[in-house]
């Protein structure tokens, strides 16, 4: 342990508390910053590994490449250094249990934490993904599970960026075996598909309660992998939609094309994969590439026939029958090869077989149903991602007819594609723009939209007070669903503030109302009724001179359109 001058101290700043865990090429410390008073991990790689330049690169780059990562559910490095020969990684402190410890205490885990945990891992690599990094080493090991259900990814130590160095030793594969993508096995490179397989694989297990592939030695589980079929998870746990089974199907494709094409896109599937619609969906069944082989009928060989015997007596006719029935076999040859042609020509032209990819055409699906589309997708023999369904409110189709595909009405494409679809979630209200109009018409106008709640916001502003100056979260233009909630702020100019001024109390009538108009306030006056008076108190009475206000006098008064100050006298 690398300790500085005082006992138990790393660098003169992290004080060691106890040994909470050791990999492959470090030890981990609990410890304390003392200089921000916080409990850290402290990674240091061990002493005999000090001195290799690979495990030090190794290190390091597993600090680099969690480092430039900012994400919730990816442990946090606050320090990088070397202290008296020795490397070591300051990250934050996470108490949890490994998501290995979960598994193996209480699985199968119930389908919706499972399926909670794989967004946050989704959300994670994704995140990882769009920095260049590969974590190719993503195992439950790996994650720890805090007791707010949120996870973190830890370990980038065999991390690589797009275009570095392999750290990979000659005859050895990083990583766990039991995650192991096929193609890593074969020693192809490290891909974003490489980390959704093993995805795949954590949430299998997760719900199954162990590992897919399983053997004495770890070759053997390699070749499991590259070539066992991936065991149906539904059989070990019934209690497991189709559309969760149908991620793992997908994720963990032994061809890397048919997994998802980015953890983002798995993170969309798993985001939506327990909801009321998916959870019967039809089962995934991924098809093997098949590659078509024509073989061409070959014409028999005549046996070689000896054109001398010297031992017959009657060489030239032997000669001659041997020559006819040359021609003879010849003929039959050439009759063999040109029926061997036609009945080829004929299965060419009748698409038995084929050279090249069979392509079908992308048809104009806008206006149909998904089921509609399915099935002339089928005829096609294209299929249609129903998986990955963007809905979308639009001006005017109707909810649940197709907007548009992707490839676009009129694509060749190759037989059995994937053709993903944008379907109408409904017509959508278009937003009007309410810039210029008046603060209380504008909430009038949208008060018929029962679910959206409008949010009016004064600004300080050269515009006429009340006038709408901008609207924020729907824009003019936008569409917004009248059945759904939806919020919309306008934000208008702030309306002149003033403090009723006490001396308009005693003075005439004309005079308060000129003295408040002067200030911008609408005023109004009400004579008191005297009719209920007695003559000695008529007598006493000041004409015309204001005696009380409403808003009272002293107090803060808001001008709006019907906003106004009613001054009283008998």
């Amino acid at each position: 342990m690398l300790m500085a001058d005082r006992k138990n101290f790393i660098a003169d700043r992290y004080e060691v508390i106890s040994h909470i865990g050791q990999g492959g090429m470090a030890d981990v410390f609990l410890a304390v910053d003392t200089i921000l008073n916080r409990q850290v991990a402290v990674k240091i790689l061990r002493a005999d590994l000090s001195t290799d330049a690979v495990s030090i690169l190794r290190f390091e780059r597993e600090a680099q490449a969690a480092a430039s990562l900012a994400h919730p559910n990816i442990v946090e490095i606050y320090d990088v250094g070397e202290y008296k020969g020795h490397h070591y990684i300051v990250m934050e402190y996470l108490p949890g249990k490994s998501l290995k410890q979960v598994i193996r205490l209480r699985a199968p885990l119930v389908v919706e934490e499972a399926v909670d945990i794989m967004k946050q891992l989704c959300s994670a690599v994704a995140e990882a993904h769009s920095r260049g990094i590969i974590h190719r080493d993503i195992k439950p090991q790996n994650v720890i599970v805090n007791a707010d259900g949120s996870v973190k990814i830890l370990d980038f130590g065999i991390a690589t960026a797009k275009g570095s160095m392999q750290l990979t030793q000659a005859n050895n594969v990083m990583g766990s075996v039991h995650y192991l993508a096929p193609e890593l096995a074969k020693g192809d490179a490290a891909s974003p598909q490489s980390d959704i397989y093993a995805l795949g694989i954590v949430l299998y297990e997760m719900l199954a309660g162990d590992v897919p592939f399983k053997a004495d030695q770890a070759v053997q589980v390699a070749i499991k992998h590259m070539r066992d079929p991936m065991p149906s998870v539904r059989n070990i746990n019934p209690s497991v939609p189709q559309s969760v089974e149908n991620i793992i199907t997908r994720s963990t494709a032994k061809d890397p094309h048919q997994r998802y094409r980015s953890a983002d896109e798995m993170l969309r599937d798993v985001s939506t994969c327990l909801r009321p619609d998916r959870l019967n969906e039809k089962k995934l069944v991924l098809k093997e590439p098949v590659q078509e082989k024509v073989y061409a009928p070959q014409p028999s060989q005549a046996k070689p026939l000896s054109d001398y015997d010297s031992g017959s007596e009657d060489t030239g006719s032997k000669r001659k029958t041997s020559g006819n029935k040359k021609k003879t076999k010849i003929l039959i040859c050439i009759l063999a090869v040109l029926c061997a042609a036609g009945i080829f020509a004929g299965l060419v032209m009748t698409d038995v077989i084929h050279f090249g990819p069979r392509t079908s055409q992308i048809p104009d699906l806008s206006g149909k149903t998904v089921d509609e589309a399915s099935s002339e997708l089928e005829e096609l023999k294209l299929t249609l991602d129903q998986n990955n369904i963007t809905y979308t409110l639009t001006k005017d189709t109707e909810k649940g007819q197709i907007i548009s595909t992707d490839p676009e009405a009129g694509t060749e494409v190759e037989q059995g594609t994937s053709v993903k679809a944008e379907v109408s979630s409904g017509i959508g209200v278009t937003v009007k723009d309410y810039t210029g109009e008046n603060i209380n018409d504008a909430e009038d106008e949208l008060s018929q939209y029962s679910l959206l709640k409008v949010t009016a916001v004064e600004e300080d502003s050269t515009e006429t007070p009340g006038t709408i100056i901008r609207q924020e979260q729907l824009e003019a233009g936008d569409l917004f669903d009248a059945n759904s909630a939806a919020k919309i702020t306008l934000v208008y100019s702030a309306y002149p503030t003033v403090t009723i001024p006490a001396d308009i109390i005693g003075k005439s009538v004309q005079d308060a109302q000129n003295e408040l108009e002067a200030m911008g306030i609408s005023v109004r006056t009400s004579n008191i009724d005297t009719s209920t008076l007695t003559q000695e108190q008529l007598e006493a009475l000041q004409i015309g001179i204001v005696i009380k206000s409403d808003p009272a006098t002293e107090t803060s008064y808001t001008q709006k359109e019907d906003n106004f100050v009613t001054l009283y006298y008998y």
